[in-house]
């Protein structure tokens, strides 16, 4: 599994002209799963991204607070492209969880986001749609996460 984690003044997500998603202060969550992902790796990446010190504190001391100590809100947005090796230039997802089981895995990441902090600061888009989204990114701000079954394509070492 692998996300993309940005510290955001304001993020939003559109559908079809339709904006279905936003939030103020927080973070946006770009995440990938991988075919070799399981609940240990999803367990994982929720405390890494809820217990994230990339908040000030109130005496304006930087990398000390996390999303749930200031309170804020959280965007969540599947990204399978996360999961591409690329191929020359062209870019290859078989390493990606197939939509069918993706999907479910990833409602069960809204899910245990949504059991250790507060359901309504959890936001999402929509899976599997085409979607624009609007980051307005705090700092910048930007961290890399990526779970312990997150590997090297074995097709990828020679």
């Amino acid at each position: 599994m692998k996300a993309i984690v940005q510290r955001v003044a304001q993020a939003s997500v559109t559908v079809g002209g339709e904006q279905i998603s936003s939030i103020g202060r927080g973070l946006c969550v770009l995440l990938g799963i991988s075919l070799e992902d399981t609940q240990r790796e999803l367990e994982h990446m929720v405390r890494k991204i809820l217990n994230l010190r990339i908040f000030e504190d109130e005496s304006g001391k930087h990398w000390s607070k996390s999303v749930m100590d200031k309170q804020y809100e959280v965007l969540c947005v599947s990204q399978f492209t996360l999961q591409c090796i690329l191929k020359g230039n062209k870019p290859d997802y078989h390493m990606a969880m197939p939509t069918e089981q993706a999907e479910s895995f990833y409602n069960n990441f809204l899910e245990q986001l949504r059991k250790a902090y507060k359901p309504e600061l959890i936001k999402d888009g929509k899976f599997g749609a085409y979607m624009q989204v609007h980051i307005q990114n705090d700092g910048p701000v930007t961290i890399e996460l990526e779970s312990s079954a997150a590997s090297v394509d074995p097709k990828q070492v020679s």
